[in-house]
Protein backbone atom coordinates (compact mmCIF):
# COMPACT_ATOMS: atom_id res chain seq x y z
CA UNK A 1 0.00 0.00 0.00
CA UNK A 2 1.24 3.47 -0.90
CA UNK A 3 0.09 6.90 0.18
CA UNK A 4 -0.33 9.55 -2.49
CA UNK A 5 -0.30 13.15 -1.29
CA UNK A 6 -1.45 16.07 -3.40
CA UNK A 7 -2.65 19.65 -3.18
CA UNK A 8 0.57 21.52 -2.50
CA UNK A 9 1.62 24.58 -4.41
CA UNK A 10 2.58 28.24 -4.27
CA UNK A 11 0.28 30.61 -2.42
CA UNK A 12 0.53 34.13 -1.05
CA UNK A 13 0.55 34.77 2.68
CA UNK A 14 -2.99 34.73 4.01
CA UNK A 15 -4.12 32.24 1.40
CA UNK A 16 -5.37 28.70 1.70
CA UNK A 17 -4.50 25.24 0.44
CA UNK A 18 -6.09 21.85 0.95
CA UNK A 19 -3.86 18.81 1.01
CA UNK A 20 -5.17 15.32 0.34
CA UNK A 21 -3.62 11.94 0.98
CA UNK A 22 -5.14 8.70 -0.26
CA UNK A 23 -4.04 5.14 0.34
CA UNK A 24 -3.76 2.92 -2.73
CA UNK A 25 -5.39 0.04 -0.91
CA UNK A 26 -7.02 -0.90 2.37
CA UNK A 27 -5.00 -0.55 5.56
CA UNK A 28 -6.14 -2.55 8.54
CA UNK A 29 -6.11 -1.47 12.16
CA UNK A 30 -5.33 2.20 11.63
CA UNK A 31 -4.71 3.80 15.01
CA UNK A 32 -3.97 7.32 13.77
CA UNK A 33 -3.46 9.42 10.68
CA UNK A 34 -1.75 12.74 10.33
CA UNK A 35 0.48 15.24 8.61
CA UNK A 36 4.02 16.31 9.30
CA UNK A 37 6.25 18.83 7.56
CA UNK A 38 9.90 19.48 6.98
CA UNK A 39 11.25 22.91 6.21
CA UNK A 40 14.71 23.41 4.69
CA UNK A 41 17.39 22.86 7.29
CA UNK A 42 14.91 21.70 9.92
CA UNK A 43 13.76 18.39 11.28
CA UNK A 44 10.46 16.87 10.27
CA UNK A 45 7.72 17.79 12.75
CA UNK A 46 4.15 16.62 13.20
CA UNK A 47 1.56 19.35 12.60
CA UNK A 48 -1.74 17.49 12.97
CA UNK A 49 -3.05 14.06 13.90
CA UNK A 50 -6.33 12.25 14.38
CA UNK A 51 -6.31 9.11 16.51
CA UNK A 52 -9.09 6.64 15.83
CA UNK A 53 -12.01 7.39 18.11
CA UNK A 54 -10.46 10.61 19.35
CA UNK A 55 -10.33 14.22 18.33
CA UNK A 56 -7.69 16.07 16.39
CA UNK A 57 -4.44 17.39 17.80
CA UNK A 58 -2.40 20.22 16.38
CA UNK A 59 1.02 21.72 16.80
CA UNK A 60 0.81 25.09 18.52
CA UNK A 61 2.16 26.80 15.43
CA UNK A 62 -0.89 25.80 13.33
CA UNK A 63 -3.73 25.78 15.87
CA UNK A 64 -6.70 27.78 14.69
CA UNK A 65 -5.41 27.84 11.10
CA UNK A 66 -5.15 24.20 10.02
CA UNK A 67 -7.89 21.57 10.13
CA UNK A 68 -7.29 17.85 9.71
CA UNK A 69 -10.05 15.49 8.68
CA UNK A 70 -10.37 11.95 7.42
CA UNK A 71 -12.68 9.83 5.33
CA UNK A 72 -12.34 6.26 6.51
CA UNK A 73 -14.40 4.84 3.67
CA UNK A 74 -12.00 6.38 1.15
CA UNK A 75 -8.80 5.80 3.14
CA UNK A 76 -8.13 9.50 2.82
CA UNK A 77 -6.87 12.22 5.13
CA UNK A 78 -7.06 15.94 4.43
CA UNK A 79 -5.35 19.03 5.75
CA UNK A 80 -7.13 22.33 5.24
CA UNK A 81 -4.61 25.13 5.67
CA UNK A 82 -5.90 28.67 6.07
CA UNK A 83 -4.21 31.97 6.89
CA UNK A 84 -0.97 30.59 5.58
CA UNK A 85 2.29 32.22 6.63
CA UNK A 86 5.73 32.15 4.99
CA UNK A 87 6.94 30.02 7.90
CA UNK A 88 4.51 27.31 6.81
CA UNK A 89 6.70 26.73 3.76
CA UNK A 90 7.80 23.09 3.85
CA UNK A 91 7.37 19.68 2.31
CA UNK A 92 4.28 18.13 3.84
CA UNK A 93 4.07 14.39 4.45
CA UNK A 94 1.01 12.39 5.34
CA UNK A 95 1.19 9.25 7.44
CA UNK A 96 -1.03 6.39 8.57
CA UNK A 97 -0.15 4.49 11.75
CA UNK A 98 -1.29 0.88 11.71
CA UNK A 99 0.73 -2.30 12.15
CA UNK A 100 3.45 -0.22 10.52
CA UNK A 101 3.81 3.43 9.68
CA UNK A 102 2.96 4.37 6.11
CA UNK A 103 4.35 7.64 4.70
CA UNK A 104 3.29 9.63 1.69
CA UNK A 105 5.85 10.94 -0.77
CA UNK A 106 5.54 14.58 0.27
CA UNK A 107 4.01 17.61 -1.36
CA UNK A 108 5.67 21.03 -1.47
CA UNK A 109 3.90 24.01 0.05
CA UNK A 110 5.44 27.41 -0.57
CA UNK A 111 3.99 30.56 0.98
CA UNK A 112 5.24 33.86 -0.37
CA UNK A 113 5.24 37.06 1.63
Amino acid sequence: VQLQASGGGLVQAGGSLRLSCVASGPIRSISAVGWSRQAPGKQRAVVATIASGEGANYADSVKGRFTISRNNAKNTVYLQMDSLKPEDTAVYYCFFIAEQIYWGQGTQVTVSS
